[in-house]
């Protein structure tokens, strides 16, 4: 049975069409507003580290604590995006996020001779971060229907890899002779970004909100509490994110200290900028696939690629850590959207709430990644055997999808099915 129907999202504007719903205006101004965030982000973050040691002399193991602390902020801090937004409304509350990262990198300008002030500035731009993402992810998704939801996620997913991908060369001749002009650059950026973001319609995003705080759009249907949704099978997308993080991110911190040595620094940033460009490219190419999986097939494909990718780069030499950044991109693509989408169809949370969950495991499984990495890792290479490590990797990422979907058959029982909602 064939369907013509036409949805609306923020905004009430049309945004379908007969096999394949358009984007409205607001949510294309979302994506390209996510592209340059990110673009102005990444041309200053990654080199974080080199300026506050380097320009302003911190010690590395005062850096590393800063560092850290903004990284728990920007991901920790994620949870309160639901109760801001629903207190506040999503567009004030991207408003209000935008606005931090604005003085945050105004701050680093007179912060370039003050290690106080830079450091104030970037727990400002942490703070910002942490509650924009989820705010933007929300205002993207509301009133769109279950089906339209992968390709907005993963559009999403896709303005903020590219940005990802070009800010830090697009930074590169500035960042170490001119810094103050890039800063000053970016500051402008997201203002401009920020002002942009004013003129978005309060729409359904915040009338919604607006509703979930006096509980009138929030009621739950019969059998269901405020923060479950209908039972799924497959375990809790919260503990699936902060597995899933925990094994990516062994890739993302120690693929330079293992391909560099072993073939070139030219080699490993072609490996990044082709990562980036498969992601942005195969993302929205694959989303109905991933979101057409069940909750189980996408563990056993995502952590089985990852598995397979974690592999090739353990065998070395430039084809084996090429196949095997493309197959750890794959597991991104099938387990990172998919989480989304679990958590998002299993909650009846406002979508920021959910979001805000899912960026604070996320920041559990790197902080638990960057913790065993560096001892699994050390140890590796003491035994002589810097393969050993990926050998390692490889098989968690073998176990963990079995640990996850045997501790979900164990829980079938009606108590058990409850328990693993979560």
């Amino acid at each position: 049975m064939s369907r013509r129907r036409t949805d609306r999202g923020p905004g009430g504007r049309a945004s379908g069409r007969p096999g394949g719903p358009q984007l409205t205006g607001p949510q294309r101004f979302l994506l390209g507003g996510s592209f340059l965030i990110t673009l102005g982000s990444f041309a200053v973050l990654p080199y974080m580290s080199v300026l506050l040691h380097q320009r302003l002399g911190l010690g590395l193991g005062t850096v590393g604590i800063v560092l850290a602390v903004a990284s728990l902020i920007q991901f920790a801090g994620g949870v309160v995006a639901g109760p801001v937004t629903g207190r506040i409304g999503l567009r004030r509350a991207m408003l209000l996020a935008l606005g931090l990262r604005t003085a945050g990198f105004a701050a680093f300008v007179p912060g370039l001779t003050s290690p106080v002030l830079a450091v104030g500035a970037l727990l400002l731009v942490s703070a910002g971060a942490a509650l924009y993402l989820p705010a933007n992810k929300a205002y993207l998704v509301e009133g769109a229907p279950e089906e339209r939801r992968p390709r907005l996620l993963s559009a999403s997913g896709s303005a903020f890899n590219a940005g990802m991908a070009l800010g830090p060369p697009a930074a590169a001749p500035l960042v170490m002779g001119s810094p103050g002009v890039l800063f000053s650059c970016v500051t402008v950026l997201f203002a401009l970004v920020g002002a942009g973001h004013a003129l978005l319609p309060a729409g359904t995003a915040d009338r919604s909100c607006d509703r979930s705080s006096d509980g009138a759009s929030a009621a739950p249907a019969a059998g269901r509490t405020p923060e479950l949704g209908a039972p799924r099978p497959g375990p809790s997308p919260f503990v699936v994110t902060v597995l899933s993080v925990y094994a990516f991110m062994f890739f993302q911190h120690y693929l330079a200290l293992y391909a560099v040595p072993r073939t070139s620094a030219a080699f490993y940033g072609a490996v990044l900028t082709g990562y980036a460009a498969l992601l942005v490219v195969a993302q929205p190419l694959l989303a109905e696939r991933v979101a057409a999986l069940s909750y189980p097939a996408a563990l056993r494909w995502g952590f089985g690629a990852m598995a397979a990718g974690m592999a090739a780069i353990g065998a070395g030499g430039h084809a084996g850590i090429a196949v095997g950044g493309t197959l750890l991109c794959l597991g991104e693509i099938v387990l990172f959207l998919k989480n989304d989408l679990e958590a998002l169809a299993r909650s009846s949370a406002t979508p920021a709430s959910v979001f805000g969950r899912q960026r604070l495991a996320a920041g559990i499984g790197a902080f638990a990644s960057g913790v065993v990495g560096g001892q699994l890792y050390g140890a590796a290479e003491s035994a002589g055997s810097a393969r050993g490590f990926w050998a390692a990797v490889c098989l968690q990422c073998l176990l963990l999808p079995v640990f996850l979907l045997r501790r979900r058959r164990t829980a079938r029982d009606p108590e058990g099915s409850r328990a693993g909602a979560d």
